[in-house]
């Protein structure tokens, strides 16, 4: 893993604001007491975007605690000139499915010009910038926690092209849903950089979006880009989702709630298997199956006495991605202890019985498995009959240097 630049560069500080009281990661109240950056945004007058054309990375959760789209409370402000939308995977408005975009339009709504962003990087995305005509570029996309989810590669890409195209950056911070409290998982291994993970950051990251981008600042860009981040008040990194008190809209078609969000951080592993990881069910990420398989892989995976979590025999029929249209058998996950459990040991015990327990396992030919985890060595440890712990002891060291570093960029 290569995290040793340190450079802590005068563009990247972030907004200092005044902390609020705190409230119990359970509490209703704590959710009126939180204010998004967006929120601060506002409340501030937009100040540090006096003057300047904007344009703005934002999908559906990009909205105000009243459930309006932050493009729509900007456009009718006059104190801010929102120029331009960049639209990430699956579109400005969320239409498209995973792998999509919803190309180039204007939005009906505002009528504002809306660029895809989607799979550009570089200069090619540099170029999409400067022919905006935007002087700022704004980020505001929820994000769930996992270094596979792409939309904080969506932000590293906009940065590194923003400093080519020489604009400035502002993330509007939001909450981690599935909390700060610490990084969990395999780091990836640069040789294994995709669109799933572009840097060595840990699987579970443990951090909120604006953080991360001072940390893609000050580690891994090659030009940093001048940087602001918006950050929140009132949030506690033991918060969950529903201790924000604020609306929960799916980041993506298949992450309808906040408890996909909590398990997906490990069942994602599940797309480099030949198994459903849920697709096409109303529980994606929570149910798991293939043609074949039966009760004994829920009670092997019960038998590893994994925290938190409890896992039932289960049954389904997804109506698209693998196995459309026929029964297949599996498990459901059930998180009863979410503050004790660990996703990504709970992905890993999955793949383990899986494999003991069913003959037809199998990775995704194009060992797809290796990009979600970032190297080869859980394939291969699981291959070779490691055990949870085993697997889980393999990756660290690397984790305790990457939490060592992110401890640096943290912001609340």
């Amino acid at each position: 893993m290569n995290v040793s630049r340190r450079t802590v560069l005068a563009g990247t500080a972030a907004l200092t604001a005044t902390a609020t009281a705190t409230a119990t990661a359970s509490a209703a109240p704590q959710g009126h007491r939180l204010r998004t950056g967006f929120e601060r945004l506002v409340k501030d007058g937009y100040d540090i975007l006096r003057g300047e054309r904007v344009g703005i990375v934002t999908n559906p959760t990009g909205i105000t605690r009243d459930a309006r789209h932050i493009v729509d409370v900007m456009h009718a402000d006059d104190r801010v000139n929102l120029t331009a939308v960049f639209g990430p995977e699956h579109g400005f408005r969320g239409t498209a499915q995973a792998g999509g975009s919803e190309g180039r339009y204007d939005d009906p709504a505002t009528g504002l010009p809306v660029y895809d962003t989607y799979l550009k990087s570089g200069r090619a995305l540099a170029d999409i910038f400067t022919a905006s005509g935007v002087d700022t570029v704004l980020f505001d996309i929820q994000d769930v926690g996992a270094r596979f989810y792409t939309y904080i590669w969506t932000l590293y890409d906009c940065m590194a092209a923003a400093a080519l195209a020489g604009k400035r950056v502002v993330v509007l911070d939001r909450p981690n849903p599935v909390t700060g409290r610490s990084a969990e998982g395999p780091v990836l291994h640069k040789e294994f950089a995709t669109f799933v993970g572009r840097e060595p950051i840990a699987q579970a990251h443990g951090m909120t979006v604006g953080e991360l981008a001072r940390l893609f600042n000050g580690e891994f860009l090659t030009s940093p880009v001048p940087l602001d981040v918006v950050r929140m008040t009132g949030w506690k990194r033991r918060d969950f989702h529903d201790a924000t008190g604020l609306p929960w809209v799916p980041p993506s078609p298949n992450m309808p709630t906040p408890d996909t969000a909590l398990v997906y951080a490990g069942t994602c592993l599940f797309e480099g298997t030949n198994l459903s990881e849920g697709r096409g069910t109303t529980r994606p990420f929570e149910l798991l199956g293939a043609e074949g398989v039966d009760g004994r892989w829920a009670a092997a995976a019960n038998d590893l006495g994994l925290p938190g979590v409890r896992f039932r025999e289960a049954y389904f029929a997804p109506t698209f991605s693998k196995f459309q249209g026929k029964t297949v058998g599996g498990v459901q996950i059930h998180v009863h202890d979410r503050a004790a459990y660990d996703p990504v040991r709970t992905g890993i015990g999955l793949l383990v019985t899986a494999k003991r327990v069913w003959p037809g396992f199998a990775w995704r030919p194009d060992n797809w498995i290796d990009k979600l985890t970032g190297s080869t060595r859980v394939r291969t440890l699981i291959d070779a009959g490691a055990g949870v712990d085993d697997v889980v002891a393999d990756w660290g060291a690397e984790l305790a240097a990457f939490r060592e570093v992110r401890e640096e960029y943290l912001l609340y």
